[in-house]
């Protein structure tokens, strides 16, 4: 592995945050995309998806 010196822990957890963070925001999105989605069909949308 490579060498991190003595900020090694620190490093690491930079990394797992943006991981946790970044992995969030995906979850958000999808999440909120399938609400729309929904009711968008609960208000009676016809068009065919793109």
């Amino acid at each position: 592995m490579i060498g991190l010196g003595e900020h090694a822990e620190f490093i690491v957890s930079a990394y797992i945050g943006v991981f946790l963070g970044v992995s969030a925001l995906i979850g958000w999105t999808v999440f909120s995309a399938r609400a729309t989605k929904r009711r968008l069909a609960e208000l009676g949308d016809t068009r065919a998806d793109a």
